[in-house]
This record gives C-alpha cells, sequence and structure tokens, in this order.
C-alpha cells in the first residue's frame, strides 16, 4: 500500500505537512503558527498494487491550538 496526500487547505500545507509514502505516517515538515493558519484540512490516499489497483482515501483536519496566550 502506497499513501498519497492531496487537497491541501490553504495550499502553504504542503509546505509544512509531509505524509510517509509506505506508512500513513502524518510528519511536521517546520513549526506551525496560530496566527498565520489555524486549521489545515487534507485528504490521504491509499492505494494498493494490485490488478486493478484498489484506493482509498481519508480527510484530515489538523487544528493548531494557539499555546501562547
Amino acid at each position: 500500500v502506497t499513501y498519497t496526500v492531496t487537497n491541501f487547505m490553504p495550499v502553504s500545507g504542503r509546505d509544512v505537512i509531509s505524509v510517509n509514502r509506505k506508512t500513513g505516517e502524518i510528519h511536521l515538515a517546520d513549526t506551525l503558527d496560530f496566527e498565520e493558519v489555524s486549521i489545515f484540512d487534507f485528504r490521504i490516499e491509499a492505494s494498493d498494487q494490485g490488478s486493478p489497483p484498489l484506493s482509498g482515501h481519508c480527510s484530515v483536519q489538523l487544528e493548531v491550538l494557539d499555546v501562547n496566550d
């Protein structure tokens, strides 16, 4: 199974959020700032290598909390 990420909202999420193609684990590639963006929405699709290939998807919503206030 391989995992891909699509449909980032906002598009800037592509720069700070990554997903391991083999495991599907979600990682942060940079720090998040509540004042810049408080919610990221994106979609993860899992596909197998069958013939024909099958796939499924889920929507992820990442909420950034303001811990300084």
